[in-house]
């Protein structure tokens, strides 16, 4: 793996760490303000800023420790843009103490601006099955 894939690699770990533990500032200082997204909580609209999001770092309930995990990333840079897709591996505790585990399909957008990698655009859904 190249430097410039492990710093992607590396920066989409830290936007996860980010909302694990809903950490705004973390967040924000990792994507760009005119953020777009596709994601089961937009109901298949899709979404452009960061006030949507914002909404769920205010509301998710704080102290339950929660872990997501990237598994099988691919990464593809294109100049100043780079896609990196994987498999979310998310854990949590759960009030009564059982761990929940979630898993979604995500593909991130990152560009570099002035020097810097900004998240800008992501589309995150549920796992499919062949039938």
């Amino acid at each position: 793996m190249e430097q410039t894939e492990r710093e992607l690699l590396e920066l989409s770990q830290q936007l996860l760490n980010s909302i694990d533990q809903q950490d705004w500032v973390a967040y924000t200082r990792l994507c760009d303000p005119q953020l777009t997204a596709f994601e089961p909580e937009s109901c298949g609209n899709v979404i452009q800023g960061l006030p949507f999001h914002k909404f769920f770092f205010d509301m998710e309930s704080p102290g339950r420790p929660k872990l997501s995990t990237i598994s099988s990333p691919l990464i593809r840079v294109i100049g100043d843009a780079a896609v990196i897709t994987y498999v979310r591996v998310s854990q949590r505790i759960a009030a009564d103490g059982s761990v929940p585990i979630s898993a979604f399909e995500e593909t991130r957008i990152w560009e570099k601006q002035n020097g810097e990698w900004k998240h800008i655009h992501f589309h995150r859904s549920a796992p499919g099955t062949a039938s």
